[in-house]
């Protein structure tokens, strides 16, 4: 080209959470089937419909209106329904105008970075969820800015170490919060909560809080909004949406709900020009929009997600009760979302670890995968055990961390074939540790 197409950070965007199925269908086309353990689909994991659900939308269908455009912000009766749900939990009271719909949540946080100045920093947690981390890195044309996540205290943030980075970079203008997290599956208790506004306060910043399994918790704990904690002086987004939660990842229907405009010109402002570019696009997608109240009010629907709720729960125990005494890795339980990372030990894993492979046409995908330079070793793990139990997770390493290990949903319906799983990766684990040249040679 006679000039460069790219702007600086833009190599930053990256997806391995998809970019690995390449890899799974190249084995799937030689007949074989793939466990997909690497992306948060219910619907991929046979999740029913319940029938009520699916007449609320046929229903709809038949209205000639949901196929018309939508208010550039969203359909007013659904704001309108969205404001009064978040107003019913107290905290900080919201209107109809200060929920603008997007087309998906990434939709949405993708918009959100792209105007803000590059100089303007969103420091978030790491492990971090792809789609925040490579949308921030793009826009400052460099790495993300993160804050550790602890391992060895539930996956709980180093408040420390966010206290000193928000202290010592005065690029920080917004702290992101993920809550119920994604990939860890970790809740925030208050506490940790009120630290974070604590910290927001001292340094004058906005909170942003990706809450989209707000309402997927189990095993008695339970997620608590950002609008319940954040007070009347701070700036704040909740980012929500339906994808996870009817589910309904199809929809592309996300929505964020703006705090406190009052509190800060320059708030007010991003507010005002995310709700600019929404009225360019026209709208976002209308069907969902019109689907949202009368889902959510149904008086089936909190049973149907208590009940889903206790079955993912039932799953992240039988997952404890298969990983939790696992040699090498560091277990934690979920509490929220359906997710769970699993990270190795210190020092426990090499380049010369590997699991068997049968199919010698497989062989060769793998020594072929295994030629990427600089390959972090959870990489490795996560390419042998796609070629040898054809089970597809993602490594920690592509989450921006320099943590080791691989991150697996909770999502699959039938518990014999969730155990299997489980049973096969726990055996896969010990199987690679114990291939290390050092191990056999008994070092």
């Amino acid at each position: 080209m006679r000039q460069l197409l790219l702007r600086p950070g833009a190599e930053e965007l990256n997806y391995e959470i998809r970019g690995i199925v390449k890899k799974a269908r190249m084995i799937e086309e030689l007949g074989y089937e793939i466990t997909w353990e690497n992306i948060g689909d219910p619907i991929q994991k046979n999740n029913t419909i319940p029938a009520w659900m699916k007449e609320i939308v046929s229903g709809l269908v038949q209205d000639d209106h949901s196929y018309g455009y939508a208010d550039s912000k969203g359909m007013m009766a659904t704001r309108k329904y969205l404001a009064s749900c978040n107003n019913q939990k107290g905290g900080v009271q919201i209107g109809p105008e200060d929920i603008l719909f997007f087309n998906g949540l990434g939709d949405g946080i993708a918009k959100l970075y792209q105007f803000l100045i590059p100089t303007a920093r969103i420091i978030g947690p790491s492990p971090a969820y792809s789609t925040h981390s490579s949308a921030e890195a793009a826009h400052a044309n460099t790495r993300p800015i993160t804050y550790n996540l602890d391992p060895d205290n539930s996956w709980y943030p180093d408040m420390d170490d966010l206290y000193n980075k928000v202290k010592y970079n005065p690029s920080i203008v917004g702290i992101l919060i993920i809550n119920p997290d994604n990939p860890t599956g970790m809740v925030y208790p208050r506490e940790v909560l009120d630290r974070f506004v604590a910290i927001a306060r001292e340094f004058n910043l906005l909170l942003i809080a990706d809450e989209i399994y707000q309402n997927i918790t189990y095993n008695g704990y339970e997620a608590i909004g950002l609008a319940e904690i954040l007070g009347d002086d701070l700036p704040g987004i909740s980012l929500k949406g339906i994808s996870k939660e009817f589910p309904w990842p199809g929809s592309r229907c996300g929505w964020m709900e703006f705090y406190n405009k009052h509190t800060s010109e320059e708030f007010s402002k991003l507010c005002a020009t995310l709700e600019n570019a929404k009225m360019i696009e026209v709208c976002s997608t209308t069907l969902p929009q019109l689907a949202i109240p009368k889902i959510m009010s149904h008086p089936d629907y909190k049973a149907y997600r208590k009940q889903a709720n206790a079955a993912i729960g039932t799953r992240s125990r039988i997952m404890e009760e298969v990983l939790g005494n696992v040699k090498g890795i560091k277990f934690n339980k979920t509490k929220g979302a359906f997710y769970n990372t699993v990270i190795f030990d210190d020092g426990v894993l090499d380049a010369d670890q590997s699991l068997p492979v049968e199919d010698q046409r497989i062989q060769g995908y793998l020594d072929t995968w295994l030629q990427e330079k600089e390959m972090p070793h959870d990489k490795r793990f996560v390419y042998n055990l796609l070629a040898s139990e054809k089970i597809c997770v993602v490594p920690v390493s592509s989450f921006c961390s320099d943590l080791r290990g691989f991150r697996v949903t909770l999502l699959e319906e039938n518990e014999d074939v969730f155990r299997d799983t489980f049973e096969r990766l726990a055996k896969s684990i010990g199987q690679y540790l114990n291939s290390s040249r050092r191990v056999l040679a008994g070092h």
